[in-house]
């Protein structure tokens, strides 16, 4: 085989290609045409083409999550419509602080500029962490190490680098030998972790907010440590969840548009809430922090972007670096002092399970209910309760099955969760699903989405089918976008607005995939069996359950 090593020179695309080999990348996201295609496969690096661009980036998104950022998700697609319809999934990871690689074809150089073609790295620097084009051969090295260490330090965030169709063939200097990326951390100032670890050590009702800093960093281990030394109850943001096991006595769960009652309780009591790996962005569905405009509360915002501090949450002490690095600083100033306060907590853990048992006793019928058409928590609470949580990544739509799913699905190791929210476009979490069934294939990979979520991407089951990628996806069809209900009553009594409809599992096995349609609740717990059984033998899963127009959740 060729190979353009064995030569003095080689040409950007088939460099672009070995910076990847050489970063431990092993698959390449695409669609047509792109050059890049050819050179990764040449380099055994495994192609995965999708049906649309933004399916292709939100499975680079679930892929690079799932490793931690470890391993980079990458994405590459053809110069104008295929990077407009890219521009979605590449705005989909901003939000979210993921850390991917999108390599659009450019139009050549003499036309980049001009009316009507579209100019990826002019239109998607403000979605993107860092957005250049290669304007020359000769700059390919430097672009490279500049796009690789944005990937591996700072914030999280999409890097773009667009390839002229005139520049992919040009040589890259002689000799040329790509030196991997290195990833390096920061630690908070000495002065910031005594202030804040005082701060912590004396609170007399402390609440950690745990966030997506927490996985990137994998400071699992001593979030639990801190929590566990000094009594203090744990929430969790969606993007978070997972990084606290949620079978723990001290976890409050997640928060979101829908939370559970012990989760705003505990934070409307803190007098000290401190926040590890978040942005405290405020979002419609992040953790209901408390208004706090009596300044009672002391707010401890720990996060890898000073951006962050002060933007959207007051906080009276910042913390900037590495959460693990932070949380290991942290608890060893906290060790000097008192275990008073903490030992005053001792029966903190039978608190919330009184206030979590209360709470879980009023949805109890939703969670068991035996009507027809099915309840949606119902189907939650069934796979919920069967599924091998240790050995699942799971991941939630936008709309009602985020509101359902969030706060009932009780995560217990960290990354077996992808949550998200902070811009919530439709159909993203099939995309992640089967990104997240590539990272680790050895797990049970879910999808839960609605019939508003599959117009959007469905066709894309297709994908998972053609490239052997085992998913299980959950469909609730209500024949309606149920959210919508309430707030489009005109529209829909006049037009049918929110009416949609269509046969899904069927659907699903015209593509060749496993599908089943189930209307009776007491078929739930057999259809989850053949479906987890379906991809046990290698065929992806669409389970299409007709579902009540369930608008009700869990916003205490």
């Amino acid at each position: 085989m060729h190979d353009p090593l064995e030569e003095n020179t080689m040409n950007v695309v088939d460099a672009i290609a070995h910076a990847m080999k050489a970063e431990g990348i092993d698959t390449l996201f695409a669609y047509p045409v792109n050059p890049l295609i050819e050179a990764a496969a040449k380099l055994d690096i495994r192609t995965v083409i999708v049906r649309q661009e933004r399916i292709g980036l939100h499975m680079a998104d679930a892929y690079s999550r799932l490793s931690s950022g470890d391993k980079i998700g990458v994405f590459c697609m053809q110069h104008g419509p295929g990077a407009e319809n890219a521009f979605g999934g590449v705005a989909q990871a901003y939000s979210e602080s993921v850390p991917i690689l999108v390599i659009p074809a450019g139009y050549p150089r003499r036309l980049a500029h001009y009316y009507p073609n579209f100019n990826s790295t002019l239109n998607m620097q403000h979605i993107t962490k860092w957005a250049e084009p290669i304007t020359m051969g000769k700059a390919v090295p430097e672009v490279l190490r500049r796009a690789f260490f944005q990937l591996r330090n700072g914030r999280p965030g999409p890097v773009m680098l667009e390839v002229p169709l005139d520049v992919m063939n040009e040589e890259v200097p002689d000799n040329w030998t790509y030196v991997p990326a290195f990833s390096a951390k920061t630690v908070p100032a000495p002065d910031d972790i005594a202030a804040a670890a005082n701060a912590l050590a004396s609170a007399e009702r402390p609440v950690i907010y745990a966030g997506q800093g927490v996985h990137y960093a994998k400071a699992w281990d001593e979030l639990k440590a801190l929590a566990e030394a000094w009594n203090i109850p744990v929430t969790t943001s969606i993007e978070g969840k997972s990084a606290f096991p949620e079978n723990h006595p001290l976890s409050l769960g997640s928060g979101g548009r829908a939370n559970a009652r012990q989760v705003k309780k505990y934070l409307a009591d803190a007098d000290v809430i401190f926040g590890i790996g978040v942005s405290f962005a405020l979002t419609a569905f992040g953790v209901p922090m408390p208004a706090n405009k009596d300044g009672s509360k002391t707010i401890i915002h720990a996060t890898l972007d000073p951006m962050d501090l002060n933007k959207d949450v007051p906080a009276q002490h910042g913390l900037i670096g590495d959460a693990k690095l932070t949380l290991q600083a942290l608890s060893s100033a906290m060790e000097t002092y008192s275990k008073a306060p903490a030992e005053k907590r001792a029966n903190e853990p039978e608190n919330i399970a009184a206030i979590k048992a209360e709470w879980l006793s009023e949805w109890l019928p939703k969670l068991t209910s035996n009507d027809t058409p099915i309840n949606p928590y119902r189907v939650i609470a069934e796979l919920d309760r069967m599924v091998d949580k240790d050995n699942v990544v799971i991941t939630h739509d936008a709309g009602s099955p985020r509101d359902q799913t969030t706060p009932f699905w009780e995560s217990t190791t960290p990354l077996s969760y992808i949550g998200w929210g902070k811009t919530t476009q439709l159909g993203y979490g099939l995309g992640l699903a089967m990104g997240a069934k590539l990272a680790a294939p050895e797990k049970l990979c879910i999808n839960v989405w609605g019939d508003a979520a599959i117009g959007f991407t469905g066709m894309d089951f297709e994908t998972a089918v053609r490239e052997n990628i085992p998913i299980l996806s959950i469909l609730f069809n209500n024949f309606s976008m149920a959210i919508e209900i309430p707030i489009m009553p005109v529209s829909q009594e006049k037009y049918g607005a929110i009416e949609i409809s269509g046969h899904y599992a069927d659907m699903a096995k015209a593509f060749g995939g496993y599908g089943e349609r189930v209307t009776d609740p007491n078929d739930i717990v057999a259809a989850l069996e053949r479906g987890i059984e379906a991809t046990r033998n290698g065929q992806a899963a669409l389970l299409e359950f007709i579902t009540s127009q369930e608008i009700d959740i869990s916003n205490e």
